[in-house]
């Protein structure tokens, strides 16, 4: 029986990997360990409703702040992962289910339950499935609306790689507020970083979401620390902006344990202010680039900024 609490179980892949030592953290990315009855409060929602998070299954360092104040990155179609990229905590392997019909309401009730003004739902991949889960994904849209008409959504998917490219009409039709797909590193680290992947499929992924509906917010993420260098990251931000995308992240990768990618660097927060000024500088609506930014860290507050920011510029301010 596969216990995914035991690192050879859920990463069978990189059980035969020499390890990578992983580095002291500097003191600027050290958190407080989760507790509190707002984490308490948070968790027992997660569980009632039978959910999974990618805050727990992914080992966010900021579970502890975001649970604490009822927010929490509700992750569907299951925690096993049919990719296996090197920088991911998340189970591999051939999903053990088909996709549960009733999860789209479990999730609208816990976004009722926890009174959120924004939630972001991701996904693992499925590619297992024909549509790479993206009807599913629509449904929980659908089904959140139903119940909670004035949260905004945020929706964080998959490539839909295998998939024939119309399966994302299905997703785009659904109206979520803001379309994230996360290209994650440079290009040229994607064989070593994301072999599953293709870095310009994901590229024009949300271009063409841009391309079916202008009006739709689109967001994208990197983490740096991996082996990039300033360039590259540079050259990422321009092709960003060239697919229109209006809302960069950029975090500090973390190693999971030692089978995984090995930390190349911890980049300094002021190199992280640099990457914030030279992406405001290319014309995106909004940036968070700090050591702990993931895609769903502190999102309510900066959907709202970037809708103000969308407004600043049509009136031209």
């Amino acid at each position: 029986m596969r216990d995914l609490k035991i690192p050879e179980h859920r990463h069978p892949e990189k059980a035969r990997r020499p390890d990578n030592p992983q580095p002291k953290k500097p003191a600027w990315i050290r958190v407080k360990a989760p507790g509190g009855k707002g984490y308490a409060d948070t968790a027992k929602i997660m569980r009632d409703n039978k959910l999974v998070t990618v805050c727990e299954e992914a080992g966010c360092p900021n579970v502890g702040e975001c649970w604490s104040q009822g927010h929490a990155t509700m992750m569907i179609m299951g925690e096993v992962c049919t990719r296996a990229c090197t920088f991911c905590n998340i189970a591999t392997g051939k999903p053990p289910e088909d996709l549960d019909v009733f999860e789209p309401g479990r999730v609208a009730d816990a976004v009722k339950k926890l009174g959120l003004n924004h939630v972001v739902i991701t996904s693992v991949d499925r590619d297992d499935i024909e549509d790479g889960g993206a009807a599913h994904f629509a449904q929980t849209i659908r089904a959140i609306r139903n119940q909670s008409p004035d949260t905004t959504i945020e929706i964080l998917t998959p490539d839909f790689i295998r998939c024939d490219p119309s399966v994302l009409e299905q997703v785009v039709e659904a109206r979520p507020d803001v379309f994230n797909h996360n290209l994650e590193t440079v290009p040229g680290l994607y064989p070593q970083v994301r072999p599953g992947a293709r870095y310009f499929h994901s590229l024009r992924l949300l271009q063409r979401v841009k391309e079916m509906d202008p009006s739709m917010f689109t967001k994208s993420g990197i983490m740096v620390g991996l082996g990039e260098d300033r360039q590259a990251v540079m050259q990422v931000m321009e092709d960003m902006r060239a697919a229109d995308i209006d809302f960069l992240t950029i975090g500090q990768y973390l190693q999971p344990t030692p089978k995984h990618h090995k930390v190349d660097r911890f980049v300094h927060p002021d190199e992280f202010a640099a990457y914030e000024k030279a992406a405001y500088g290319k014309g995106f609506l909004m940036v968070s680039a700090t050591p702990l930014t993931r895609s769903s860290y502190h999102a309510g507050d900066d959907f709202a900024r970037l809708r103000e920011a969308r407004i600043r510029k049509l009136s031209g301010q």
